[in-house]
């Protein structure tokens, strides 16, 4: 009986054990997306294409992050004259190719654009994805670069997609005076209500003991607690103007973390709901209502700083170059 009861208990605990590790690899290490696979959904959508991409007048350009590893993005410097920039920052598992969609609706707002490859995607380092916690210091590099190259006065918006949204919304506890506004799509509120919700609605598993043990993984393996994810902290703390979008039929990330966020944020704040659109795909789905909202967040917080007028291009600019600008640990 006693060596039966051993057996059963082992097995339990073989089983947790085993859930635990691969939840913890999905959460924090799934393999990333190719770009000929984010490029086939791009063009189903309608949004965006390969072509497109290719044709873009862009550089390439490195960093280091404050940890350690190599962080890749492409400048789009297509209003020199202008002061205004915007950091465009994909979600989990994709690329800035995911972002590129994105990169008409700022341009057409006198913005030149930075696409960056988070942490461990495209072609950025990394071991593991921690939904803002040192991605959001990965952000505050990438603003700092930008100053240092482009000079001190630039005015930085932020835009983010999913875990980019999450990420943005965490860079709000660490923000540099010069980034003016965030604009966060389908984010969540808070990563351990995510994974709660994951855990318990979509894939139908005990939430104990597999998040708590979820969590001492994290701790041990990745370096941070689920706890100190928490992007419905930094809105309660922060007055920066804020545009919140979210689908009606977010199922992954629900709606109503989005309508969360803007019930909890200070100052300034514009909610988005596109009805139909499910997690990621609100621009595919209403892309005129979409770039209205960012049109109308942008006036509101830089309506004094003007849009440049930009001379035409000459074909002999259309060049991509590649530029190593790495810059050291902070």
């Amino acid at each position: 009986m006693l060596a039966t009861l051993m057996i059963t208990v082992l097995v339990i605990l073989t089983i947790v054990n085993g859930a635990t590790r691969y939840a913890f690899r999905q959460i924090t290490q799934m393999k990333p997306q190719s770009s000929e696979s984010i490029y086939t959904n791009l063009e189903q959508a309608g949004v965006f294409s390969r072509e497109k991409f290719n044709n873009l007048i862009k550089k390439e350009v490195q960093i280091i992050s404050r940890d350690g590893f190599k962080l890749s993005g492409y400048v789009l410097e297509s209003h020199p004259n202008s002061k205004r920039w915007a950091i465009i920052v994909h979600g989990y598992t994709v690329s800035l190719h995911v972002s590129a969609q994105y990169i008409d609706m700022f341009e057409r707002e006198g913005f030149n654009v930075l696409l960056i490859d988070q942490r461990r995607h495209g072609n950025s380092q990394g071991k593991y994805t921690t939904y803002g916690f040192m991605e959001k210091y990965d952000v505050d590099s990438w603003v700092r670069w930008i100053l240092e190259h482009y000079g001190e006065d630039r005015v930085i918006g932020l835009h983010g997609q999913s875990l980019g949204g999450g990420t943005v919304l965490e860079y709000l506890n660490i923000a540099h005076p010069n980034v003016k506004f965030v604009i966060a799509d389908c984010p969540y509120s808070d990563l351990t209500e995510l994974l709660r919700y994951q855990i318990k609605v979509l894939n139908k598993l005990p939430i104990y003991p597999l998040l708590p043990l979820l969590n001492i993984q994290m701790k041990r393996r990745a370096g941070f607690r689920m706890q100190q994810v928490s992007p419905l902290r930094a809105v309660r703390y922060s007055s920066m103007p804020l545009l919140l979008i979210h689908g009606t039929k977010d199922n992954y990330v629900p709606t109503h973390m989005g309508e969360s966020l803007y019930e909890h944020k200070r100052g300034p704040k514009r909610l988005l709901l596109v009805e139909g659109a499910v997690h990621g795909n609100a621009y595919a789905v209403s892309p005129q209502q979409y770039a209205e909202e960012v049109h109308a967040l942008i006036q509101e917080t830089l309506g004094s700083l003007e849009k440049p007028e930009e001379p035409e291009k000459s074909e002999e600019s259309a060049v991509s170059q590649i530029e190593h600008a790495y810059l050291p640990s902070i």
